[in-house]
């Protein structure tokens, strides 16, 4: 059980060191294939002034109040009697006890084994050998030739149609607009009230 137990434990420390070892060779080559960012550097932050306030008022000391001390009665101890002491008894003599002399064991006579026969183990009969099946050989299949494609002629090459300028209608002056005289302004007639 020790072995093995041992045996267990030196696999199982092997697993862990080739673990490990492969999991630090993974970060390291993550790290070298990562590129690292850079970042901006940290604005400056002006140092705030304390705020200085004032100091904390002194406090007088208060008189501490005496408190008058209660008189007690004197109050007498109570005599407790002595109890007088009982005469000593004196213990027993117990007499010994003597030992009981045990017999000796007696001598058990060896007994002989009894040899018991063998079983005879009837022979099995071996199985007869079942022979071999012969698998035919599948024939191959003929290949085929490859068919020739013919090949497509190429169209002629169209030539792109010429297109005809188009001329540019001469610019028309824009026409000038009289202005219109603006009429006179005619005052509201005043509303009458009728009593």
């Amino acid at each position: 059980m020790l072995h093995k137990n041992s045996m267990a434990s030196r696999v199982f420390l092997m697993a862990l060191l080739f673990s490990c070892s492969s999991m630090s060779s993974t970060a390291r080559y993550l790290e070298e294939a990562v590129p690292k960012k850079e970042y901006p550097p940290h604005p400056i932050i002006p140092e705030l002034p304390k705020p200085e306030l004032p100091p904390h008022p002194a406090m007088p000391e208060l008189p501490k109040p005496e408190l008058p001390h209660p008189l007690l009665p004197d109050v007498p101890h109570p005599v407790v009697p002595e109890t007088p002491k009982e005469p000593g008894v004196p213990h027993p003599v117990v007499p010994e006890v003597p030992k009981p002399e045990l017999p000796l064991h007696p001598a058990m006579p060896v007994l002989p084994k009894p040899e018991l026969p063998h079983p005879a183990v009837p022979e099995v009969p071996k199985e007869p050998e079942v022979p071999h099946l012969v698998v035919p050989e599948v024939p191959k299949e003929r290949e085929l030739p490859h068919p020739i494609v013919p090949e497509v002629p190429k169209e002629p090459e169209v030539p792109h149609p010429v297109v005809p300028e188009v001329t540019k209608e001469p610019k028309v002056p824009h026409p000038v607009v009289p202005e219109v005289p603006k009429e006179p302004e005619v005052p509201h007639p005043a509303m009458h009230r009728t009593s």
